[in-house]
């Protein structure tokens, strides 16, 4: 698995998810959530943010199964899934991740024809504090 690449932007998502809670930046003025972490709202144009905390809980918005050739430390386990994850509670919030049967598990322990838009799914995160997701 790749490492997260960490701006200074995006490093308190990386603490948090170490810390195994999933949260998301949100103005501290107007109170929009946003994801990407950006230094800015793009709402109202403040600087003032805050990171809540979500529920992890979601729905696949979208999904992909790649086939090789791809990376060569992810064509050992294609076809897997990739899934976008919409959040329950910031429904324009959408996160790129795995589908997988438990914290941890390989990316194809899910069978790609068990991914479907619109199931609802619930964050995990492995050992190294990587978000995954699974049925819900």
């Amino acid at each position: 698995m790749l490492d997260p690449v960490v701006d200074p932007e995006g490093a308190p998502f990386w603490r948090y998810a170490a810390r195994g809670e999933l949260r998301v930046q949100a103005c501290a003025d107007c109170g929009e959530p946003r994801f990407p972490p950006r230094p800015c709202c793009p709402h109202c144009r403040s600087f003032a943010s805050e990171w809540r905390r979500m529920s992890g809980l979601g729905r696949v918005w979208s999904y992909v199964v790649p086939h090789p050739p791809l990376l060569p430390d992810y064509a050992a386990q294609a076809p897997y899934n990739v899934i976008v994850v919409e959040l329950a509670e910031a429904p324009r919030i959408r996160l790129v991740g795995n589908l997988v049967s438990r914290a941890g598990a390989a990316l194809d322990s899910v069978p790609p024809d068990r991914v479907r838009i619109g199931a609802k799914v619930r964050v995990v995160f492995t050992d190294a504090g990587i978000p995954q997701w699974v049925h819900a």
